[in-house]
């Protein structure tokens, strides 16, 4: 079991930024890859991949939309993974969630399916 905690969402203008965290604990944290997902408000709106990182190797991977925007990093000794978000946009409005995926971070999955464990989310709403 893995528990998962986010916090550090809030209400920001377009071209802003904020720092999202990830408390992970639990038995095995470091053998989890981290993964943050989002979903944004309206019908029919999927929870989509944004960025994973693996607390072992450390190698992160993007989604297309948020490269050179956010950055995903970890702090081993506070088993904290960190998401910083660059030059919001609206779009970018959703509730953000983080995910635990069992596995050394030789591959890092996007498919939300293969996510084990996830926190409650925080909500992140940039205005225009």
């Amino acid at each position: 079991q893995v528990q998962l905690v986010e916090s550090g969402g809030g209400l920001v203008q377009a071209g802003g930024s904020l720092r999202l965290s990830c408390v992970a604990s639990g038995r095995s944290v470091s053998r989890y890859v981290i993964g943050w997902f989002r979903q944004a408000p309206g019908p029919g709106k999927e929870r989509e991949f944004v960025a994973a990182i693996s607390w072992s190797i450390g190698r992160p991977y993007y989604a297309d939309p948020v490269k050179g925007r956010f950055t995903i990093s970890k702090d081993n000794a506070k088993n904290t993974v960190y998401l910083q978000m660059n030059s919001l946009k609206p779009e970018d409005t959703a509730v953000y969630y983080c995910a635990a995926d069992y596995g050394d971070g030789s591959i890092l999955r996007v498919d939300r399916s293969a996510y084990d464990f996830w926190g409650q989310g925080t909500q992140v709403t940039v205005s225009s």
